[in-house]
């Protein structure tokens, strides 16, 4: 079975650089199980990008968990929380999950951006993204490239994920950063931090890139409007007031189900 018990140096890696690679966080057969479950999902779960930008680029399937009792065993897998929460170092919640599915030979790439900047949170300093591999995805299939360290810029606003130069305007010196690209085996996942710049490739080759997110905030997070106004589906529904402590069944800690 996987391990869960990470060594320290790389719980030092992921802090200074925002992001980590865990070979193996699931089995093979475990990817290869929730793999069929999330192409199934692909023709019944809500399209959350539908109209957008980002809908050009990727399907993307929120909440999937809410929906599908063999994706909910997925993003509450243990491996994956257990894992989740040494890296952060503080309590977590599940704040939601994604399939993101790139069709084959769909050319466009998931331009560089931070995930932190989309979602209408305050008091949530460690979130972090486990982006699981349900089948091999090599560079041509559309795998992640992280820009080290880029996570301590906690200023900069969301971006288009079709523009390939809108992070390097609002963060010119992040121009120059090393970038790191990471092809997964199925099974693998990358652990990242909510401000951590990354993209995915394009997807040139004749099978769907098929992944599975699970997005963890911090147990104290609460609800903040974004500040460019925009709506968020997860929490949309809820009708919340400001400043409302992300909690329940919706945000269940981590370890928990």
């Amino acid at each position: 079975m996987p391990t869960t018990t990470l060594t320290a140096d790389t719980i030092a890696a992921y802090r200074r650089d925002g992001f980590v690679h865990i070979p193996g966080i699931i089995t093979p057969a475990e990817a290869a199980r929730f793999r069929a479950a999330a192409l199934a999902c692909s023709g019944r779960v809500r399209n959350n990008t539908a109209g957008s930008a980002g809908a050009k680029v990727f399907q993307q399937l929120v909440n999937a968990w809410r929906e599908d009792a063999t994706m909910r065993a997925l993003t509450l897998h243990p491996n994956v929380g257990a894992v989740a929460e040494q890296l952060a170092g503080v309590p977590l919640r599940l704040w939601h999950d994604q399939i993101l599915i790139k069709d084959p030979h769909n050319q466009k790439a998931t331009e560089f951006h931070q995930d932190q900047s989309y979602w209408p949170h305050r008091d949530s300093t460690h979130p972090l993204s486990a982006w699981i591999a349900l089948g091999d995805v090599p560079v041509e299939r559309g795998c992640m490239t992280f820009i080290p360290g880029s996570h301590r810029h906690t200023e900069l606003a969301s971006l288009d994920l079709m523009d390939g130069q809108g992070l390097f305007r609002a963060c010119p010196e992040l121009t120059w950063e090393p970038r790191v690209t990471i092809p997964l085996r199925a099974g693998d996942c990358t652990f990242h931090h909510g401000r951590c710049a990354h993209m995915a490739t394009p997807n040139g080759t004749d099978e769907p890139r098929v992944a599975h997110v699970v997005i963890f905030m911090d147990a104290t997070t609460r609800y903040q409007k974004r500040r460019d106004g925009q709506p968020h589906p997860v929490i949309d529904p809820l009708g919340l007031t400001e400043g409302a402590l992300l909690e329940g069944d919706m945000f269940p800690r981590v370890g928990t189900r």
